[in-house]
């Protein structure tokens, strides 16, 4: 599915997902969960260091403003296919550790109202809020008015719907999608009051970079040029909000 855009994907296009976020998963009993990323920080080899920053991290200012938005997002988006009281936060603002970022992640659970199944709960929530903002509606006729163009399947989800009535997707980023010529890498940032442009261009490069690197044709010399500049450095100018 694609978050801006109903085109169908174009042929010869190949997609690597590496995304460690989930959209929705509900189980075969009905729970629904998401967990949506706000806040990015990078790693460090010192073990010290990589403390302190992941420390930095769960206590900065803007990433919990980021998080507590789409929190509340994303429990209005339940709200409307959970039973009443049974929608909860069991971990808000937990920082994760990845091999190369750590992330501020929350946990948003709720229990599906008879009648509402896992395809009504993924109607109720999609887009993910953590790609628009909030309000969803507003936000996203504004981002279709800036870019110009559907983002294809970035930002989108991918999963799996299954027999018994449990799904599991996710949102669509840290993610390589190549064409007949080149690969492109959808990345970016929210952007709030506290904003700053070269820490939010900073955390733009940062979200690719592992994407990148995990390609051989980046790091080959003789890599099409195309291929390496779009693997190895996005443009500013076509950044998406992540």
């Amino acid at each position: 599915a694609s978050a801006a855009g109903d085109l169908p994907p174009p042929p010869h296009v190949s997609v690597a997902c590496s995304s460690p976020e989930r959209f929705l998963r509900v189980s075969s009993s009905a729970v629904a969960e998401s967990k949506p990323i706000k806040g990015t920080m990078r790693r460090s080899p010192d073990p010290s260091e990589d403390a302190a920053l992941a420390a930095a991290l769960g206590a900065d200012e803007k990433s919990r403003a980021e998080n507590l938005m789409i929190v509340d997002l994303v429990r209005n988006d339940l709200g409307r296919v959970c039973e009443v009281g049974t929608v909860a936060v069991p971990h808000l603002m937990k920082v994760e550790t990845y091999a190369t970022v750590h992330q501020l992640v929350s946990t948003v659970r709720g229990r599906l109202r008879d009648g509402c199944s896992a395809v009504d709960a993924v109607e109720a929530c999609f887009p993910g809020g953590s790609m628009t903002g909030a309000p969803k509606r507003r936000t996203l006729d504004i981002i279709h008015r800036l870019e110009g163009e559907p983002r294809g399947v970035y930002s989108g989800s991918l999963g799996y719907f299954s027999y018994d009535g449990a799904a599991d997707l996710n949102i669509v980023i840290r993610t390589a999608v190549f064409g007949r010529e080149d690969v492109r890498i959808g990345c970016g940032g929210a952007i709030v009051a506290l904003s700053d442009v070269e820490a939010e261009h900073d955390e733009m490069l940062l979200k690719a970079a592992a994407v990148a690197r995990s390609m051989p044709a980046v790091l080959r010399e003789d890599a099409p040029p195309s291929t390496a500049a779009a693997a190895g450095a996005p443009r500013a100018d076509r950044s998406r909000s992540a």
